[in-house]
């Protein structure tokens, strides 16, 4: 930037800077007998006149804007949203921490990235990456930013396979659950819950006994993730079963002995636990929601049905709970080349044989 943008001069041993934006033109001391140190105080105040010479906003860096997001943010969001802005502040800055964030340049994000890739997973620098586009995207419409000052792709990670609790297991599975937590009930009906409902693991910890209709066989979410319109879930027999000895006029349907409601990540022990016992794969409480809506899904339930049950905005995010069924895929191939002709027969010496057309059309 340099002389073509201000005028840097002494007076006395103390060094002032001088600039003109907008026809307004401002003149301040820069405190520094140092040219270099005045140098980067003159530079920053040009710049600073230069973004904002309509509003004069000042611009933080990027752990105070993280600061900022979570004290506007935090009782409006989910906690699980608000947890992973904290953690991404507390743990994945790595050097931009105190850079004003229209400093930040595409070089230095990228260069946070291979210290992010270092100790993680592509997925969760893609998921930093996430969270910075975030804060950013918020400074821009609060007017702390004319515009994205840094231009990252995501990573190309290759997808997991989701793990789906398969159904000849759930019994087995619960059972080992049940034994484990004994007369201790709160995990013991989180589980059925979100295995029943779809239920996240919060709303199956904030969930009241008010909004379960057990006349109509109706249980009502009263708080979500995504604020959504209550929506009245059907709760099948076995749930129901399970249920009516529990039920209550109204309260918490589970809490803590001291009547606290139960921490987040409270049945993950238990249910890895279960998963190690009968050999199923890694279920967590997001999975068991997301098995509910494989098997529904596998079951003929249409894609817009359990969009309405997992309460998802969109139905693009609903499909990524579902799980491909490739025995259905191969029921498919197999309806389309008898079809075509392609259906094999076998001979008597065993080799697979294609029939032929006429065949097809007779069989």
């Amino acid at each position: 930037m340099g002389a073509a943008n201000y005028h840097l001069f002494r007076s006395g041993r103390v060094w002032h800077v001088r600039f003109q934006v907008d026809g307004r033109r401002t003149q301040l001391s820069t405190k520094e007998t140092d040219r270099q140190r005045a140098e980067k105080v003159a530079e920053r105040a040009w710049r600073k006149a230069a973004l904002w010479s309509r509003g004069g906003k000042e611009i933080p860096t990027l752990r105070e804007l993280i600061k900022m997001w979570l004290e506007v943010h935090t009782p409006t969001v989910s906690t699980s949203h608000a947890k992973i802005v904290e953690t991404f502040g507390r743990l994945h800055l790595f050097g931009l921490a105190d850079i004003e964030i229209d400093l930040i340049t595409t070089q230095m994000v990228e260069a946070a990235r291979l210290e992010w890739l270092k100790t993680r997973s592509p997925m969760s620098a893609n998921q930093s990456l996430k969270v910075l586009r975030l804060l950013c995207g918020w400074a821009i419409k609060r007017g702390m930013l004319p515009a994205m000052p840094f231009q990252v792709r995501a990573l190309k990670v290759q997808k997991r396979v989701r793990a789906v609790l398969p159904t000849a297991l759930v019994q087995d599975w619960l059972a080992v659950i049940d034994k484990r937590e004994g007369d201790r009930l709160g995990v013991r009906v989180a589980v059925r819950l979100m295995l029943g409902l779809a239920l996240r693991e919060a709303e199956s910890r904030t969930g009241r006994w008010e909004w379960y209709d057990s006349e109509r066989r109706l249980y009502t979410p009263g708080v979500t993730k995504g604020k959504e319109t209550p929506t009245a879930l059907p709760v099948p027999d076995w749930l129901f079963d399970f249920l009516e000895p529990l039920r209550k006029p109204s309260g918490l349907m589970i809490a803590r002995p001291d009547g606290r409601p139960y921490p987040a990540g409270f049945t993950r022990n238990a249910m890895l636990e279960g998963n190690k016992a009968v050999g199923a794969p890694h279920i967590t409480a997001h999975r068991l929601r997301g098995s509910l809506a494989t098997l529904l899904s596998e079951n003929g339930v249409p894609a817009q049905d359990v969009q309405t049950l997992l309460r998802h905005s969109s139905i693009t995010t609903t499909s990524l709970y579902l799980t491909t069924n490739m025995d259905r895929v191969a029921r498919g191939q197999a309806r389309i080349a008898d079809k075509i002709g392609f259906g094999l027969r076998t001979e008597t010496d065993g080799a697979p044989m294609a029939r032929d057309a006429s065949e097809a059309a007779t069989g």
